[in-house]
């Protein structure tokens, strides 16, 4: 199935786009660049005259051209383009900007502009902002809100909203890659040349360069710390607001410049300054606005990444002290734990699973036995054999461990690792006879990297096996007890 069928199926809006450039590496650097959205049908063309053709046969949300082509120039197709519907969107691509230029492209119709040597992400950030502007001005009163300036900028704010939402939703769960995301999004949002993002410590009143992003970061170095942009940062922290300057007011600290506060429950965590517009005007009061936004909700998502991370640390500090209660009794169970994990995230590493798949490992990897903690010494600890009814008791542990960790909602997928990590791929395991891909993936990934160090390691009723023997042991059970994939990836490993 084809993206764009898949995401016609799902009910997805595609947005139709028309490329237009006689350069084919650009046209096509924009064309896959596009393409790899399911969101977005791509069509091109390498000439005004067959643009405009494609024009008459597609209703396209967006048309992307450069300026000079040979024949038919960007500007000639774009007002044969407005024309033929004054409601299209398009985007020109030049690499010789002037104003004249822009001036006359946008008193013609187009909606932006690219420069080349373009910013891929930068791209990627105008033609979403203005398809959604597009999809909420459809309609049939289209061409007369059009008309209407004042609408037409509330649509913009809204655009520039929901992508700054969307975009912050979408944040990685890494501090770094969150402070880097906020920086880019900035220098977006309003046309910036640089952004710094400095955390404030209190204590010391002193502020730390977290990210500087743009295109003048060695420049900007030292800037950060001028006294008297340190008196602006003061100024904010005093304030707790917000503070827009330009150079008639402040000449020694820049053209232009927004500083404005990260904040977490009133207290203040960082300041973000962002320093003059790429086309050399001033910031404004909407620009202003659209970086408050987005440091009010980059703070609110940092403030539920620091309050998740201490409900976190704090539950698994919990399961650790139960963890150890069972290390005192049994000084096997400690090390066994650390081996099946660094043995799991090895196995994962090698099948290619997800960052988050194996922090879940690693967790799940030192919880696996917490449900030991209610297996009797004359069990646990028992040198011979074990009676059926003791064998009874000691496979009871993985629904133990489960019950234990089964309140903490946060801890879900480790919940499940930990109950099946004793099934078999066969369906004759326990305590749920789970079988084949029913088993979760990661359970079937502890449960091999479980054996093996089980047959590895001297126990009080048996002594270890070689390394060859395990193998051997691996091998034989592919199909019975263990998934044929995990053994084979981890046989390559050993």
């Amino acid at each position: 199935m084809t993206q764009r069928a898949s995401s016609e199926k799902s009910g997805i809006n595609i947005k139709k786009i028309l490329v237009v450039d006689d350069y084919l590496p650009t046209r096509k650097l924009i064309v896959d660049t596009l393409g790899q959205s399911s969101n977005y049908h791509i069509h091109e063309a390498q000439n005004g005259p067959q643009a405009l053709h494609l024009f008459d046969e597609n209703n396209y949300d967006l048309l992307i051209s450069d300026i000079m082509m040979p024949g038919m120039s960007g500007m000639d197709l774009l007002a044969l383009i407005r024309e033929k519907n004054p409601n299209a969107a398009v985007i020109m691509i030049t690499g010789n900007p002037t104003t004249d230029l822009t001036v006359s492209a946008i008193k013609k119709g187009a909606v932006d502009f690219l420069t080349k040597p373009f910013d891929i992400d930068e791209l990627l950030y105008k033609v979403d902002i203005h398809l959604r502007q597009k999809e909420m001005l459809t309609g049939e009163s289209l061409e007369q809100v059009l008309a209407q300036n004042r609408l037409r900028e509330k649509t913009v704010e809204l655009s520039k909203q929901g992508y700054i939402y969307d975009s912050i939703d979408e944040s990685p769960m890494d501090n770094d890659a969150i402070f880097h995301k906020i920086a880019e999004l900035a220098l977006k949002l309003v046309d910036g040349e640089v952004c710094s993002i400095l955390l404030f410590d209190e204590q010391d009143n002193e502020f730390h360069e977290k990210v500087v992003s743009g295109n003048s970061e060695g420049l900007l170095k030292n800037y950060t710390q001028s006294p008297s942009l340190k008196m602006v940062y003061n100024e904010v922290i005093e304030r707790k607001e917000a503070v827009l300057i330009h150079s008639d007011d402040h000449p020694e600290v820049a053209p232009s410049l927004i500083c404005a506060p990260l904040m977490i429950r009133n207290n203040i965590l960082g300041i973000l300054t962002i320093r003059k517009k790429r086309n050399r005007e001033v910031f404004n009061k909407r620009d202003l606005h659209h970086i408050l936004s987005l440091t009010k909700r980059a703070s609110l998502n940092l403030e539920n990444k620091i309050l998740y991370e201490s409900i976190y640390i704090n539950v698994l500090d919990t399961l650790k002290s139960l963890i150890s209660s069972i290390q005192a009794r049994d000084h096997y169970t400690e090390e066994h734990s650390q081996r099946v994990t660094e043995e799991s995230v090895r196995i994962a590493l090698s099948m290619n699973c997800s960052i988050n798949d194996i922090e879940s490992l690693k967790i799940a990897g030192v919880l696996h036995d917490i449900g030991k903690i209610a297996v009797p010494d004359s069990i646990l600890l028992k040198p011979g054999k074990l009676t059926q009814e003791e064998y009874l008791i000691i496979k009871n542990h993985p629904t133990i461990g489960e019950n234990i960790v089964k309140p903490i909602i946060l801890l879900e997928k480790e919940r499940r690792i930990i109950q099946c990590h004793h099934e078999r791929w066969d369906g004759n395991g326990y305590p749920i006879g789970l079988k084949g891909a029913d088993i979760p993936m990661l359970a079937r990934i502890l449960s091999v990297a479980d054996s093996y160090d089980a047959m590895t390691n001297n126990r009080p009723y048996r002594t270890a096996m070689s390394k060859e023997k395990a193998i051997e042991e691996l091998i034989q059970n592919v199909n019975a007890q263990f998934d044929p994939d995990v053994v084979n990836a981890y046989i390559k490993i050993l």
